[in-house]
């Protein structure tokens, strides 16, 4: 008995709708796998902020003088920004972090002040 010419085309649709769901799934696994790294990136960014008024002692001359800030000083106020709304509601904090110095020393890294 000689095969139909259908039997021989089904197993070989067949496969080629599974090679193309593999490869489907293959790209949507990829693209969870980089979302889900971006998101463990982003979470591993923000936990990483410490506030700690203590790091933007680098900018003190920058605030006390009209001597522009360090680029040590600009990458301490950005690392810091999450923090400085924190450092606002601090009495004690307040009024260096708001001075007019201390907020052209930020504009100038970049960084504003932001308002609270």
């Amino acid at each position: 008995m000689e095969p139909s010419t259908h039997s021989l085309l089904l197993p070989l649709s067949l496969s080629l709708s599974t090679i193309s769901l593999r490869a489907k799934m293959k790209v949507s696994y990829i693209a969870v796998c980089a979302v889900l790294v971006l998101l463990l990136a982003e979470a591993h960014i923000t936990a990483a902020v410490t506030c700690s008024p203590t790091e933007l002692s680098s900018c003190v001359g920058a605030i006390t003088s009209s001597t522009p800030p360090s680029k040590l000083c600009c990458s301490k106020i950005k690392e810091q920004k999450p923090c400085l709304c924190q450092y606002l509601k601090n009495p004690n904090l307040r009024k260096f972090v708001n001075s007019p110095n201390a907020r052209k020393v930020a504009s100038a890294c970049g960084t504003p002040i932001p308002k609270c």
